[in-house]
């Protein structure tokens, strides 16, 4: 493995749009007043506050306008055309609308872009590693702890630069200020050896369980949000599953993607042990977590009077909104309230008679993720032989047995008789959203209250995304208060979902059956093997490897959906090219009748154009700077 022993300076920019950032959190402490590397770590209380920094650089994940992954798919539409009124960045939304380029690429974290360069944040984690033996008074114990948390960072920002761009420069160490230009002109490392690289630096960061971090965090009123030794194993599970996947894994399109030295960055060859490797660190990582008490998330009402279904509803939307719940194993804290603008966009107006335009409920779900969840016989509607798919889109009246849907409403077929989790997901026309202080029902026909009233600030579907929704936001006539909550990078439920996906492919069925069910026991279904035998036109397909890995994937994309992950997924089992060329629907949100607004329409016809953006475009000044890389392909 070639390693460089460098700065990668790429982009001036980058590095200046950080220093120069007006956004401010806790963390946000070094380098602006620090004016040496001496002072920085002249004792512990600097050292920690430049810890904290490396913090700071991470992705803001939790902002739908910064993570590629709400926004660059096929999961939520925006009404167009928009403006800086409606959003700061309209990037990832013309990144889903064809718009990407190489000029000046959209969502460019490669260089800058949120005031973030990756390549800045290894840089910060690399002074750490190289000055943090400096200060006299920090004990060996938290020492050695601050180490780990800064190869975890290291890692991080290597695995974000790898998920965009595929193959990426190592930057193991800075090189000194004395060092000649052409050893800052670094090449792209192949695949294979970045991923090692990176595995190498999770496994020095979780340590032993004696050495590294720790197993939890027990100083909760001044630690949450440090990384633990399960969120280093789980972020290892994920790259490892990631590398075993089709686009990164024998991919042919990348057989001859070379740097212009001749090294190949891609092996095209199929490698059967990557997804051995893959389940060894998912059932690792589970292992640990669950050691360190991370369980599945379960709501307790305590005073709150609740029915059987609002009890699975909350089940599923507390695992992501509920702060520090123990499904959690690696939130994100960028800017101290990280998700409050994703709720604001997210959230319909829950009230009947005023409206509150801290609400915008803008973030809008595609017809096409309403129609991805199950029936409430737990199989595809696609697949299910007692349910009406060839009627799905006419319109029926509600009665007492549909809990979840408004009395004496109609809407169309589509929305009867589905799983617990498209219910706690989603809320349209006619759906109820039960929050701390009971139930709203949601009517969003045009010109009622969550419906279409004006040229912007509403859903241009007609769904909204209730699963980010935390239940104890409030809003008045005059006031809205939102409860932030960690984004969860990294929930005990994705891990089950990963583990049960390697392990299926390492040839262990009954494994991934055993965690598969374990996220459907939570989510009020019965097994696959129930549920398959009993409902599916095509009973048997549990039993088959290949059966199995579709239903493992839409599993998969039903349990992450609006989590940011269905945009990566696609990517890697090489889907996105079939997936992300459809259309994109929704409903007929300007009319009031119900006739007239359950009418299916088109929005857009999307395009994605393989290979070409299946990864980031590297910016073109790069290479007049820096002639030793290489663009990806199709740029």
């Amino acid at each position: 493995m070639k390693i460089f022993n460098t700065y990668l300076i790429l982009s001036v920019a980058g590095l200046m749009t950080l220093l120069s950032s007006c956004k401010k959190s806790f963390l946000d402490v070094v380098p602006d007043n620090v004016a040496t590397i001496d002072n920085a770590f002249a004792n512990r209380n600097e050292a920690e506050k430049f810890l904290f920094t490396l913090y700071n650089n991470l992705p803001q994940e939790g902002h739908p306008e910064t993570n590629p992954g709400f926004n660059a798919g096929d999961e939520f539409w925006i009404y167009w055309p928009i403006s800086g009124e409606d959003f700061w960045s309209l990037d990832p939304y013309n990144i889903a609308r064809g718009l990407q380029n190489k000029v000046s690429p959209r969502m460019n974290y490669w260089d800058s872009f949120d005031g973030k360069s990756m390549w800045q944040g290894i840089r910060n984690c690399n002074i750490f590693l190289e000055n943090i033996d400096r200060p006299i008074d920090l004990e060996p114990y938290v020492k050695t702890r601050w180490i780990a948390e800064a190869k975890f960072m290291k890692a991080y920002f290597h695995w974000y630069l790898l998920r965009m761009y595929g193959p990426i420069p190592i930057i193991d160490t800075n090189l000194p200020i004395t060092a000649n230009i052409d050893e800052v002109k670094v090449s792209r490392q192949p695949v294979d050896s970045v991923v090692n690289y990176i595995a190498r630096l999770l496994d020095e960061a979780a340590g032993d369980g004696n050495t590294g971090l720790p197993d939890k965090i027990t100083s909760l009123a001044t630690e949450l949000g440090r990384v633990t030794r399960p969120a280093a194993l789980a972020i290892k599970a994920r790259l490892l599953v990631t590398a075993a996947s089709p686009l990164f894994n024998g991919n042919p399109d990348y057989g001859n993607f070379k740097n212009p030295d001749g090294t190949l960055l891609f092996n095209s060859t199929f490698d059967q042990t990557k997804w051995d490797k893959a389940a060894q660190a998912c059932k690792e990582a589970v292992e640990a977590a669950v050691a360190a008490g991370h369980t599945l998330y379960k709501f307790v009402p305590g005073a709150v009077a609740v029915t059987d279904e609002v009890k699975i509803e909350m089940n599923i939307r507390n695992a992501v909104c509920q702060k520090w719940n123990t499904e959690l194993i690696f939130g994100n804290t960028a800017y101290g309230a990280p998700t409050n603008a994703l709720q604001v966009y997210a959230c319909p107006q829950l009230q009947t008679t005023f409206v509150n335009l801290g609400l915008k409920g803008q973030l809008a779900p595609t017809m096409k993720m309403a129609e991805l969840f199950y029936t409430k016989n737990g199989v595809p509607i696609t697949e299910d032989k007692t349910w009406d798919y060839a009627n799905r889109f006419n319109l029926r009246s509600t009665t007492a047995a549909d809990k979840q849907l408004q009395a004496n409403y109609q809407t169309v077929g589509l929305h009867f008789d589905r799983e617990p989790r498209f219910y706690a997901d989603l809320a349209f026309d006619g759906s109820k959203f039960f929050m701390a202080d009971g139930n709203h029902d949601i009517q969003s026909k045009s010109e009622q209250p969550a419906g279409k009233k004006q040229s912007r600030l509403y859903s241009v579907t007609g769904y909204y995304a209730k699963k980010l929704v935390n239940w104890n936001l409030v809003e008045t006539q005059t006031s809205l208060t939102v409860e932030s909550y960690p984004w969860p990078v990294m929930r005990l439920g994705d891990l089950y979902m990963l583990y049960a996906e390697a392990a299926n492919e390492a040839g262990d069925g009954a494994t991934a059956l055993n965690y598969l069910n374990q996220i459907r026991e939570r989510a009020g279904l019965n097994t696959v093997e129930s549920s398959w035998t009993n409902f599916s036109t095509s009973p048997d397909k549990y039993t088959t490897k290949a059966g199995l890995r579709d239903i493992i994937q839409q599993e998969r994309l039903i349990e992450m959906a609006f989590e940011a992950s269905r945009f990566w997924d696609l990517k890697r089992w090489k889907k996105a090219s079939q997936v992300l060329n459809q259309p994109i629907y929704g409903w007929d949100i300007i009319r009031a009748s119900y006739a007239d607004y359950n009418r299916r329409v088109l929005l857009f016809n999307q395009s994605f154009v393989s290979p070409r953006d299946y990864f980031w475009p590297i910016s073109e000044g790069n290479f007049l700077a820096n002639p030793k890389l290489v663009q990806n392909l199709g740029w």
